[in-house]
């Protein structure tokens, strides 16, 4: 097996871990997002913790200002997107949050210097018009869901911006390490002001959420590792496939044909510009 086929089943097993975490998340509707993100959190600071022991490599890294704003980034969308998984559909939030690249390559603009074509933004257009379709054809999914969903995207896009940044002077771990780092004294207050007690299967639930993440963003780092990123972030958008069908397996979440259509033209407009940045990077080179 090639390393260009292993990555393509390292992304499409990753893409599978992300999903079924929003299963676990959907599990636990009686606990705040915080609280999840808070097992979560604890979860990765210690495997982060334990392997820039091992590759002696110090924990709070060199730029420590971008570092922060990364963490509180991560901290802002991670929490928002899993109020939407608990409130929306699952393949409604996901499609939701499929509006990252298109906020990330907007921030990029200013952040790094990124150059985006007229042609861009007819994509961009296209999935904020599927957005809308959405929003008007599925009941389920408000104005406040969209702007929430948006205001997602648009901290996602602050976070990659930040990696970016920083994946020249930093160590991937000392990034990862970063997002708990922030994200334990703020849960951590939160859980002591409005600690809800998981009951039962719960604490199983919550634990399965840290676990899935924490080996989904492994397999998604070897995937691009193994391969170029315009072959494997494809198949990061196969997760559409899997929310719509654990979602209806497990939760009974159904749609009309309209609402099907808005999923389409969001992922028709990540991807074509997706295709688009890969192609001009390979004509460039």
């Amino acid at each position: 097996m090639t390393d260009t086929v292993r990555g393509v089943w390292y992304m499409a097993l990753a893409t599978l871990l992300f999903s079924l975490m929003t299963v676990f998340v959907k599990l636990v509707p009686g606990i705040p997002p915080l609280e999840i993100i808070f097992f979560r959190a604890v979860i990765s600071v210690a495997l982060c913790f334990w392997g820039l022991k091992r590759a002696r490599v110090s924990i709070f890294g060199n730029n420590k200002t971008m570092l922060m704003m990364r963490g509180v980034a991560g901290v802002i969308a991670l929490t928002l997107n899993f109020y939407l998984i608990q409130e929306i559909p699952l393949a409604t939030a996901s499609t939701l949050t499929y509006l990252a690249p298109v906020a990330t390559t907007i921030i990029g603009i200013w952040f790094v210097k990124e150059k985006v074509s007229p042609t861009q933004f007819l994509f961009f257009a296209i999935s904020f018009a599927g957005i809308l379709v959405i929003q008007g054809f599925d009941a389920r999914v408000s104005l406040f869901h969209l702007i929430v969903g948006i205001i997602t995207s648009v901290f996602m896009g602050l976070a990659y911006n930040c990696v970016r940044k920083l994946s020249t002077t930093e160590h991937p771990l000392v990034i990862i390490f970063y997002f708990p780092f922030v994200c334990l004294p703020v849960a951590g207050l939160w859980c002591l002001l409005f600690w809800v007690q998981p009951a039962g299967w719960q604490w199983f639930f919550l634990l399965m959420v840290g676990i899935t993440s924490q080996v989904a963003q492994y397999f998604m780092t070897r995937a691009y590792q193994l391969a170029t990123i315009s072959t494997v972030s494809i198949v990061n958008y196969t997760g559409i496939i899997y929310a719509i069908f654990l979602g209806y397996i497990l939760f009974g979440e159904g749609f009309n044909l309209m609402t099907y259509a808005g999923m389409s033209l969001v992922l028709a407009g990540v991807i074509l510009n997706v295709v688009r940045k890969n192609s001009h990077k390979i004509q460039a080179e």
